[in-house]
């Protein structure tokens, strides 16, 4: 008897390679963990191949899982672009969608890519910058979406998601050993910016503007060189970066909030809808 490649599983197994834990896997498409583990091993026993290695940080794709994620992704596109063009169900139109670079780099390719099964004439064109640029485009209606930070107010209905502020440096760095401190940090009127040099003028500590960029690229490649710490969200943290939680030296930053703002009082329906889904998925991520 010839075996396939059952949809369901395939729909599992690429939400347990994007988020590499099977608990938050689990929590996501709504189903036990041990259930998502026997579909796991069913998918093994059909293409006679281990997918997954667990590490104490979760679950890492083995090559062959890695190869079969990327058939994986083309098939279950084509399967919803099918499934939507058939039912009728698939909206259509542009979106231009702004969103900070480290909210893009972690939640945009999965939010995306789910919209994108749900509407495959959808295009979402997006924009990068930090928060009160992306203020400037929506009143210059140069935007018609965009996901933004707030200060973390505990009374706010419309935050979407919390994350807490985090000091970052390279591995081996000790902010003991720099007097001023130098920091990497966003545009001046932004969040992170305000609650680090707030953070230390608070204790009394010393700072330089090493660094000042919109780019977390940028921000990132100075920190990874050792000459200066940055203050980013932590989701947004790189692998290779250390988060500075022990340092009597820094101070304790704020969560700041997530949420979304409109171009206009009556978007389109396809905001909306976009709209509705980061509201739903962004908390799961």
């Amino acid at each position: 008897m010839s075996l396939s490649l059952e949809i369901d599983l395939l729909r599992s197994f690429v939400v347990i390679a994007e988020v590499r834990a099977l608990s938050r896997a689990a929590n996501r498409i709504g189903r036990t963990q041990s259930a998502l583990s026997q579909q796991m091993k069913r998918l093994e026993e059909i293409v006679d191949q281990p997918l997954f290695q667990r590490t104490g940080r979760g679950v890492v794709l083995t090559n062959p899982g890695e190869r079969l994620l990327a058939h994986a992704q083309r098939i279950l596109r084509l399967h919803d672009e099918a499934m939507a063009d058939l039912s009728g169900k698939g909206l259509s139109g542009t979106i231009r969608f702004g969103c900070p670079d480290d909210y893009a780099a972690v939640f945009l390719p999965p939010l995306l890519r789910q919209f994108s099964s749900q509407h495959p004439q959808a295009l979402v064109e997006v924009i990068c910058a930090p928060t009160p640029r992306l203020l400037e485009q929506l009143e210059m209606h140069a935007l018609d979406l965009a996901m933004i930070s707030l200060p973390d107010d505990t009374t706010n209905a419309n935050i979407i998601r919390r994350e807490p502020l985090v000091w970052v440096g390279s591995a081996g760095m000790d902010s003991a050993h720099f007097d001023p401190l130098p920091l990497a940090l966003s545009d001046p009127d932004t969040l992170d910016h305000v609650a680090a040099c707030e953070a230390l003028r608070r204790v009394g500590r010393r700072y330089r503007i090493a660094y000042a960029s919109s780019s977390l690229a940028g921000l990132t490649a100075l920190v990874r060189s050792g000459q200066a710490f940055a203050v980013i969200t932590q989701t947004a943290v790189a692998s290779d970066l250390c988060i500075i939680s022990d340092d009597p030296q820094l101070p304790a930053l704020p969560a700041i909030g997530i949420t979304l703002k409109f171009e206009r009082d009556r978007p389109s329906h396809l905001s909306t809808a976009f709209a509705e889904h980061i509201r739903a998925t962004l908390p799961l991520l």
